[in-house]
């Protein structure tokens, strides 16, 4: 013994899967591994929030844990490796609800979303230009030009310049939501990659190359004249400069990919990922979920919970959404079990897999 006293040793596991905001200062992720360590600039503000979307999926919550041990050191782990988590599950089962979990409960505001379907391609997830607007304006502002008459006091400058600019490329240009989860932020964005077995079978090799470098190029912004270029984020009404047409993380963005089995993924994509299989809520974190939502529990809460779980364990394809419109529904003033009554629960806690 040195006789010199240990240094606390940081607890790696910051993710506690309650989903309750923070109180105060935000927890501080675990030191980025030196392979994962990116440098891109200028820093970004921070990001916006948007405690109203994540209300509407999570409710009011409180302290009970909405995954298991196993599946939230899975989530730290990916939070400490810097890598993205590759979700899967049946549908309804609460995958993409997890982006939502960890952005409120370790701070890092908005959650960008990217919903995949069979059309979508690497550059929906990164940018947008509307070349076609772009080529409107420079027609308007030359159109404005000649009509001004060149001797005009302000139509033109002593040198022969236009006193007003051509428009600029960033104005047309719009960074989708992988963009603008991979711009520089301080602390990471999370970016949910909603339902990826619906993709091209393209997709995933396309990720590759983005997932493991945090980094693209915007075409149209390398071949341009100016070597900065202000272009329209993925967030409302927000902004970001980017040099050299080239975007580089600071923090790579905390990544959930859900799937729902659809198709299997290529091994090069698997190897980049955490994969986490989310099991079905137990019957407490199912009434926790439901006075989340409803902020109380109400006197069928109960009954209609384990009525679920029956129907779960059974083998059927129920959906967090059937359960708590049900509980809504006989949680109004003059609904009354009777006949008809049972057949509207039946209809809202219908099997999902039989396809009515």
């Amino acid at each position: 013994m040195s006789g010199q006293e240990p240094a606390e040793v940081e607890n790696w596991r910051v993710f506690r899967a309650t989903g309750a905001a923070p109180r105060g200062t935000p927890p501080r992720l675990p030191p980025v591994p030196p392979w994962r360590r990116f440098r891109g600039g200028p820093p970004q503000p921070p990001a916006p929030e948007d405690e109203e979307s994540a209300t509407r999926r999570l409710g009011q919550v409180d302290a009970v844990p909405q995954l298991d041990s196993e599946s939230t050191d899975i989530v730290n782990a990916a939070l400490l490796l810097r890598r993205p988590l590759l979700v899967t599950g049946s549908p309804g089962v609460g995958k993409s609800t997890l982006a939502y979990l960890m952005a409120r409960e370790l701070g890092l505001g908005r959650v960008l979303e990217w919903n995949i379907v069979s059309r979508t391609a690497l550059r929906d997830g990164l940018y947008a230009h509307d070349a076609l607007g772009r080529a409107q304006a420079i027609a308007a502002w030359r159109a404005g030009l000649s009509a001004n008459d060149a001797t005009a006091p302000g139509a033109a400058t002593g040198s022969g310049a236009p006193a007003v600019p051509a428009p600029a490329i960033g104005d047309f240009i719009t960074l989708g939501p992988l963009g603008t989860a991979l711009l520089p932020y301080e602390r990471p964005r999370v970016l949910l990659v909603d339902e990826l077995d619906k993709s091209d079978i393209d997709l995933p090799n396309d990720l590759l190359h983005v997932l493991e470098n945090g980094s693209y190029e915007i075409p149209e912004l390398v071949r341009d004249t100016q070597d900065e270029a202000r272009v329209h984020a993925g967030d409302p009404g927000t902004y970001a400069l980017v040099r050299q047409g080239r975007v580089e993380c600071r923090e790579f963005p905390v990544v959930v990919i859900t799937s729902n089995g659809e198709r299997e993924f290529p091994a090069a994509f698997r190897r980049r990922c955490l994969p986490l299989a989310m099991r079905a809520p137990t019957r407490e974190q199912l009434l926790a979920i439901v006075e989340s939502h409803l902020r109380t529990r109400p006197p069928d809460a109960e009954t209609l919970v384990d009525l679920f779980v029956q129907r779960v364990d059974a083998g059927g394809m129920h959906s967090l959404d059937q359960l708590l419109n049900a509980v809504q529904l006989t949680s109004a003033g003059t609904f009354r079990a009777d006949e008809g009554g049972r057949k509207l629960l039946e209809l809202l806690l219908r099997d999902l897999a039989k396809g009515r």
